[in-house]
C-alpha cells in the first residue's frame, strides 16, 4: 500500500517509517502541503495522508479521486479544512480522534502557569543576570473558577488537573457528559462567571468565532483565555480590542485562526506579513506557541500507529471506525455504528 504523506516535519518520519514498515506501508513522505497544485504527488497511491494545513477542499477531493485515491487519512482530531460533506460518495476520510489527550491538557495547564506567574518573563530576565522580582507577580489558581468549553476526553482531563489547582470548575458543552458529576452551566453564565477560560472544542459553524466583539463584552474584567484547539474559535481583532479595553486580562494561545502559512515554519530570518499575529505577540500579556500541544512523543506514536491501523481496516473491511461520513447528518456519529461501508 502506498500512502502520499504531505506537509511532512522531521517529527513525523520515524514514528510512521516504523508503522509502516511493519505492515507493509510505503509511506512517500512531501515536504510540500497537499492543494490542488501538489495534488498530483499522490498519482499511483492508495491514500494520502494529511495534517491540519493541508487543503481538502471540492477542487482537491475532485482531483485525488480522479488520481484513483481511496482514502484521506487525518492524522489529526479536527477536520475543520475537510470539505466533508462533499467528499461523501467520492472518497473516504478517517481521522485519529484521539492520540494523548494529556499532551493537550497538559500544555494548556503549562501556558495558563506560565502566564499567571510570570515564568517566560523570569526566564528571560535571570539570563541576562537580572533577579529582581519587579512585575513578576502572580496570583494563585486556588479557589478561581475556570470555566471549560468543551468536555471531551481533552478536556474532562483539563478539569481533572484544574481540580488538582482546588479550582471551582464550570463547563460549557453541547453535548454534556453524562454521569460525569461536571457542574454544566450555560455559555452566557460560563463567560460572566470564570476568572478563565479554557477552549477545548472542534471548530464548527457554531463555534467560530465563539469570542467575539460582543462576546468580549460579556466576559468577566480581568479574564485569562486559554486557546488550545483551533485558531478561528477567537477572533483575534476582538481579542486584541479585548486585551486594550482590559477586558481581557491575558491571552495564552497554541493557535492562530491565520496560522496556516506561518506555524510549522522558521521565520526568524524574515518579516513576518502579518500585523494580527505581530500585534498579539508583541502584547506582554499574551503567549503563543506555534501548535504544539499534540507534540509528545507518545503523541507521536499514537497518532502514526492509530493511522496505520485506519488504513489497515479500510483496505480489509471497506471502513474504519475512525471514519468521517456526512451520510448520517452527523460526521462523527454512524446511525450503521461503524460496521458496515457509508458508501
Amino acid at each position: 500500500m502506498k500512502i502520499a504523506f504531505f506537509d511532512t516535519k522531521d517529527y513525523d518520519i520515524p514514528a510512521f517509517k516504523k508503522y509502516g514498515q511493519e505492515n507493509k506501508i510505503e509511506f512517500r513522505f512531501f515536504e510540500t502541503r497537499l492543494t490542488a497544485e501538489t495534488a498530483s504527488l499522490a498519482r499511483g497511491c492508495y491514500g494520502v495522508c494529511v495534517f491540519v494545513n493541508d487543503t481538502l477542499n471540492a477542487e482537491v477531493i475532485d482531483i485525488l479521486k480522479e488520481l484513483g485515491v481511496k482514502i484521506i487519512a487525518l492524522r489529526c482530531a479536527g477536520y475543520n479544512n475537510v470539505d466533508v460533506k462533499y467528499a461523501y460518495d467520492k472518497i473516504h476520510i478517517v481521522r485519529v480522534p484521539a492520540y494523548s489527550p494529556y499532551a493537550v491538557a497538559e500544555h494548556a495547564a503549562a501556558l495558563l502557569l506560565t502566564s499567571v506567574r510570570r515564568v517566560h518573563k523570569a526566564y528571560n530576565r535571570t539570563r541576562e543576570f537580572n533577579f529582581s522580582l519587579s512585575g513578576l507577580t502572580g496570583f494563585d489558581l486556588h479557589g478561581k473558577t475556570m470555566g471549560v468549553v468543551g468536555t471531551g476526553k481533552i478536556g474532562r482531563i483539563f478539569i481533572d488537573i484544574c481540580k488538582g489547582f482546588g479550582m471551582n470548575i464550570i463547563a460549557y458543552d453541547k453535548f454534556p457528559a453524562e454521569n460525569s458529576g461536571i457542574n454544566y452551566v450555560s455559555l452566557p453564565e460560563l463567560f460572566r462567571e470564570s476568572d478563565i477560560i479554557s477552549f477545548h472544542c472542534p471548530l464548527t459553524e457554531e463555534t467560530f468565532h465563539l469570542i467575539n466583539s460582543e462576546s468580549v463584552k460579556t466576559l468577566k474584567r480581568g479574564v485569562i483565555l486559554i486557546n488550545t484547539s483551533r485558531g478561528a474559535i477567537i477572533d483575534s481583532a476582538a481579542l486584541i480590542e479585548g486585551i486594550k479595553g482590559r477586558r481581557i486580562g491575558a491571552a495564552c494561545l497554541d493557535v492562530y485562526e491565520e496560522e496556516s502559512d506561518i506555524f510549522f515554519n522558521d521565520f526568524s530570518g524574515h518579516i513576518v506579513d502579518d500585523d494580527t499575529l505581530a500585534r498579539l505577540i508583541s502584547l506582554p500579556n499574551v503567549i503563543v506557541t506555534s501548535h504544539q500541544a499534540f507534540l509528545t512523543s507518545e503523541a507521536l506514536e499514537n497518532i502514526a500507529e492509530t493511522t496505520v491501523n485506519n488504513l489497515l481496516e479500510f483496505k480489509k473491511d471497506g471502513f474504519s471506525q475512525n471514519e468521517l461520513c456526512y451520510r448520517c447528518g452527523n460526521v462523527e456519529t454512524c446511525i450503521r455504528n461503524r460496521k458496515e461501508k457509508c458508501f
